[in-house]
C-alpha cells in the first residue's frame, strides 16, 4: 500500500460481526419513553370510552410540555378546550410535569389516568368521580 491511497475502514474491526438493536422492537425495552406515555394515556382513555362513548369524539393529545404563561405559579399536568367549529374537543397531557411528579411506572399510570379523568370531567361538565367512581382512591 503506498501512502497515496486511503485506507478502508471497517465497521467490524475486532472481527465480532456487525452490531444489531440492543433488543429486538417487540421488546419493551426498545420502546422510548415518550411511546410508553402515550400508551399509558390510551389505555386511560380506553377504560374511559367503555363508560362514555361521547369520548370518541374528543381528540388526545400528549405534548412535552406546557406553554408558557408569565405570571403562572402552577405548571399544569394536562388541558382541555371544548369542541369549536371545525375542530373537535381536546385533551391534553403534559408528559413531562407529569414524569417528573411520578417516581416510577405505576406512579405514572396513576398519575396519567388522574389527569385524564380530570380533563374529561372538565369537558363534560362534570365532577371527576362521577366520570371515574375510582378517582382519587388509588
Amino acid at each position: 500500500m503506498d501512502s497515496a491511497t486511503p485506507r478502508v475502514r471497517r465497521r467490524d474491526r475486532h472481527g465480532r460481526g456487525m452490531r444489531g438493536p440492543v433488543a429486538p422492537p417487540q421488546v419493551p425495552l426498545s420502546a422510548s419513553r415518550a411511546d410508553s406515555f402515550r400508551d399509558l394515556v390510551l389505555d386511560s382513555v380506553e377504560r374511559l370510552e367503555r363508560h362514555w362513548p361521547q369520548l370518541a369524539d374528543v381528540e388526545f393529545m400528549v405534548m412535552e410540555v406546557p406553554p408558557t404563561v408569565s405570571g403562572e405559579p402552577v405548571v399544569p399536568l394536562g388541558g382541555s378546550t371544548p369542541a369549536e367549529k371545525n375542530e373537535p374537543a381536546r385533551v391534553v397531557v403534559y408528559r413531562r410535569p407529569v414524569e417528573i411528579r411520578a417516581k416510577n411506572r405505576d406512579e405514572r399510570a396513576l398519575l396519567v389516568h388522574e389527569v385524564v379523568v380530570e380533563q374529561v370531567a372538565d369537558l363534560l361538565g362534570l365532577s371527576p368521580e362521577s366520570v371515574d367512581p375510582r378517582y382519587g382512591q388509588d
